[in-house]
C-alpha cells in the first residue's frame, strides 16, 4: 500500500507567534524539504480574509515555489473558479506552465474560499457558482487551443499541458469530474461527511476523456506524524485550540487561553472536531498504518495529506516523518 503515491496540501498557516512572511518563507522549505524526500506534488488552495492563511494570491505562491524547487510538482488544490474569468486562470496557468514545464496543476473548486462579505468585496455575485460547469468547460478550452468563444485565446495558455482537477467536498463535485473525465479530489481532510459516497457516484459515473481514460481519486488527509504519541496528542490540541480560535473566536478580538478554554468546551466545538474526523496522530507506525486504511476506506488512487501543526518547524518534523514511515524514495538518495 506505501506504493500509493503520497503528496501535500500545504495550507500556508501563519501560526501563533509567526508572520505572513515566516509562513510564505515556511512553503518554501517545506516544498524543498518535500522534493527531497520524494513526495510526489504539493497544492496550495485559495482563500480570503483569512488572517491565519497566506496562500490567497495562489499562482503566485506556486511560482514563488516553482522557482525554489526543481522537480516537485505544484499546483492549486485550488482556485476557487467562479472567483476569477476562466481567460485570466488559463493565463496565469499557461504562463506558470511555460516557465516550469511538467511541473503544474490546476485543481479547481467551486466554493468562494471565504465568507459572504469577502465575497461581495471580491465582485463575485452569488450566482457565479452556478456556472462553475461552464467555465470549467471554457478553461478547458483555453488551454487545449480549442477555445469556446471564439476569436479569444490565452497567451501564455494556448495549448500548454496542464492537467485539471475537479475538487469538492460533496456529490457535485464528484458528478461533474466523473461527466468530464476528470480526475477528483475530495476535501475529507475538512468535509469529510460524504467522502464515500461522492467517490462511488465518481467512479460509477465516470466517462474517460482525452486527459484521463480512468478514473483518479486524490483524497485528503490530516497528518501529525511524531517521534512519540504523547508528542503527536500534544501537537493535535494545539491544532484543535488554534481552530477553535480561528473559526469559532473569528470576530471576537484578541483571545486569551481561558477564552480558548471556553471555546473549545463549548458545543460548536463538535463541528471543529468532525472536521478533524480524518486525522493520523502519532508515532510513523501509527500514522502509516492509519493511511493505509484509510487509503482503502477513501477508495483513494494518491493521497493529499496536510500536516497541520502549531509552527513550520513542527510541520516540516512531521513531514519528514511521515516520509520515513511511508518508506518514500529521496531525491539526493
Amino acid at each position: 500500500m506505501t506504493s500509493l503515491p503520497l503528496s501535500v496540501l500545504d495550507l500556508a498557516v501563519v501560526a501563533p507567534g509567526e508572520t505572513v512572511r515566516d509562513a510564505l518563507d515556511g512553503c518554501v522549505a517545506l516544498a524543498q524539504r518535500a522534493e527531497e524526500l520524494g513526495y510526489h506534488r504539493i497544492w496550495y488552495a485559495e482563500h480570503h480574509n483569512m488572517p491565519t492563511i497566506a496562500s490567497s494570491a495562489t499562482s503566485v505562491l506556486i511560482a514563488h515555489v516553482a522557482a525554489r524547487t526543481d522537480r516537485i510538482r505544484l499546483g492549486a488544490g485550488g482556485v476557487m473558479l467562479p472567483n476569477h474569468p476562466p481567460l485570466v486562470i488559463a493565463e496565469q496557468f499557461g504562463t506558470l506552465a511555460t516557465l516550469h514545464p511538467g511541473r503544474i496543476d490546476l485543481g479547481l473548486g467551486r466554493a468562494p474560499g471565504t465568507d459572504q462579505q469577502t465575497l461581495r468585496a471580491l465582485r463575485r455575485s452569488p450566482e457565479s457558482a452556478d456556472r462553475f460547469p461552464q467555465d470549467v468547460v471554457e478553461l478547458q478550452g483555453y488551454l487545449a487551443d480549442r477555445t469556446q468563444v471564439p476569436g479569444v485565446n490565452a497567451t501564455p495558455g494556448r495549448g500548454v499541458d496542464v492537467p485539471i482537477y475537479i475538487l469538492g467536498s460533496s456529490l457535485f463535485g464528484a458528478q461533474l469530474a466523473a461527466h468530464l473525465g476528470l480526475p477528483f479530489g475530495f476535501a475529507s481532510h475538512f468535509a469529510p461527511a460524504y467522502l464515500q459516497q461522492a467517490v462511488e457516484v465518481y467512479r460509477s459515473h465516470f466517462q474517460p476523456s482525452e486527459q484521463l481514460a480512468e478514473p483518479y481519486v486524490v483524497a485528503g488527509v490530516t497528518v501529525i506524524a511524531a517521534g512519540t504519541q504523547d508528542d503527536a496528542d500534544a501537537e493535535f490540541e494545539k491544532v484543535r485550540r488554534m481552530r477553535a480560535a480561528n473559526f469559532l473566536g473569528r470576530g471576537l478580538g484578541p483571545l486569551s487561553e481561558a477564552d480558548i478554554d471556553r471555546l473549545v468546551a463549548s458545543p460548536h466545538m463538535a463541528g471543529i472536531d468532525e472536521m478533524l474526523t480524518y486525522a493520523a496522530v502519532g508515532t510513523p507506525d501509527v500514522v502509516r498504518d492509519y493511511l493505509e486504511r484509510f487509503a482503502v476506506h477513501a477508495g483513494a488512487d494518491e493521497l493529499m495529506v496536510v500536516h497541520q501543526a502549531s509552527s513550520v518547524a513542527n510541520r516540516m518534523r512531521s513531514l519528514g516523518t511521515l516520509a520515513e514511515a511511508w518508506d518514500l524514495s529521496p531525491v539526493n538518495a
